[in-house]
């Protein structure tokens, strides 16, 4: 099993937009609260700026958004959003049903990485941590 290093990475599991299934999202929840990490996990439904609140209080590393139906189509947005807020410093995945066009749009918008059905529990651990570690590096300094 991956191992979190050098510090305990926190990390915000959520949903946006309408969609409302989020067994995968408490699946990934648990593979990361598994691993070490500190996890804040939500309930399904959640808007932009509760996400982007959620993640200034909570001095999160990494956000996870849940993607079943086509809310990842908001994920551009929620990017503008965190820089807008002074937090591009935090790195954004998304996870679920993604078509290979949205995915390119996602990583033009900033998104760090999209996993896909199938993928597996240490490569979501071991890229989590890495992002962590990006997030933290590229953090402000006030």
């Amino acid at each position: 099993m991956s191992e979190v290093k050098p510090y305990p990475p926190r990390v915000l599991v959520t949903k946006i937009g309408l969609d409302g299934h989020d067994r995968g999202s408490r699946i990934v929840a648990s593979y990361l609260r598994d691993a070490g990490m500190e996890v804040i996990y939500t309930n399904p439904w959640q808007e932009l700026d509760s996400v982007v609140k959620l993640a200034m209080e909570e001095d999160v590393d990494v956000i996870g958004i849940s993607s079943l139906a086509t809310d990842h189509l908001l994920v551009p947005k929620l990017m503008r959003s965190l820089s807008d807020a002074g937090l591009s410093h935090i790195r954004v995945i998304v996870g679920g049903i993604v078509p290979d066009l949205d995915e390119m749009e996602l990583k033009k918008a900033g998104v760090s990485r999209v996993f896909h059905p199938g993928s597996t529990r240490e490569d979501i651990i071991d890229s989590v941590n890495q992002l962590a570690i990006q997030a933290l590096e590229a953090r402000p300094s006030f």
